[in-house]
């Protein structure tokens, strides 16, 4: 079998060629495929700055940096798993709750596929109708969420639908195994001293960002994996887990997050999970012209890739 390969930079310079995630081909659906990169451009659901809408277009054209074989792990993706970039999914821009429903078909369609889906954010609410569509494909998953903040409100000015929401969301439908919950990153300010138990009062495990300064983060994930075992996880990614210092481009900044190391330290520290989807939220462009958030999130994608079910590692 020919896998699909990334064009390379001495193919094609690095500032040409195709807009898709790391110039892989397209494809017109997540058919023959083993994972599929797919694009939520939506920001209807954030709640301070707007611009994560423009995240997927910034994130593949950043990803034209990326090379195919991971240095540090070993791991070559692309020839193991039949990859392409199959678009974005056609959201309704005024219309918050249509869209959700119209993100849940349109994964419903990329798993029927056996495909498993990598995704570019757009804001964090897309998370809960993948997780709605995951659970009718694997039943209800274990999440590693990687975030400034918890994301569990039970309304956002009355609304239940929104980016501060997804995972209140996903509990209340059944979507996930409460006691192999793990939210990594959380700080800031609060309303209440409270704001962070709801979780935990559910059986979710809470690693504040505090508790990760100054320290590697591979004992942590070796105990996530443990916990997990051989459960199905989804892996939620949000750019403002990681300190504005790194990704300034997003819409809810926090300070005193999580490094870039770290982030390469969760991401490479599900390798031997069986994870069945991930996806990288928040990337606002408008508020890093640099594109280095942006960069940041490509890189971070890529890293799922490299440590998806049947990527061999170092």
């Amino acid at each position: 079998m020919a896998f699909n390969q990334p064009l390379g930079g001495n193919e094609m310079p690095r500032f040409g060629g195709p807009v898709t995630f790391m110039r892989l081909p397209t494809a017109a659906s997540a058919e023959g495929l083993d994972v599929a990169f797919c694009g939520i451009p939506m920001d209807i659901g954030t709640s301070n700055r707007p611009g994560t809408r423009l995240g997927p277009r910034q994130i593949r054209d950043e990803s034209r940096m990326l090379r195919p074989f991971n240095m540090a792990t070993g791991a070559a993706p692309f020839d193991h798993l039949q990859c392409a970039d199959i678009g974005d999914v056609p959201i309704n821009t005024f219309d918050l709750k249509k869209s959700v429903a119209i993100i849940e078909d349109h994964y419903d369609r990329i798993l029927a596929h056996g495909a498993l889906p990598l995704t570019m954010g757009g804001d964090h609410t897309l998370t809960w109708p993948i997780l709605r569509a995951i659970r009718k494909k694997h039943g209800p998953v274990a999440l590693i969420h990687v975030d400034a903040h918890a994301d569990i409100n039970d309304t956002m000015f009355g609304e239940k639908v929104a980016h501060g929401c997804p995972f209140r969301r996903a509990f209340e439908d059944g979507c996930l195994i409460n006691d192999k919950v793990f939210q990594i990153g959380l700080r800031g300010t609060g309303y209440a001293p409270e704001d962070f138990d709801w979780g935990r009062a559910n059986g979710w495990t809470v690693i504040q960002a505090e508790d990760c300064w100054h320290k590697s983060l591979k004992p942590l994930m070796a105990e996530i994996r443990a916990r997990i075992g051989d459960a199905p996880v989804y892996l939620s990614y949000d750019i403002d887990s990681l300190d504005p210092a790194f990704a300034p481009g997003t819409g809810t900044v926090e300070p005193g997050g999580l490094t870039i190391w770290q982030g390469l330290e969760i991401v490479r520290g599900c390798a031997g999970l069986n994870l069945v989807g991930g996806d990288l939220v928040e990337v606002s462009p408008p508020y890093d012209p640099s594109g280095n958030t942006a960069l940041i999130g490509a890189n971070l994608l890529y890293e799922m890739l490299c440590v998806l079910p049947g990527v061999p590692q170092r």
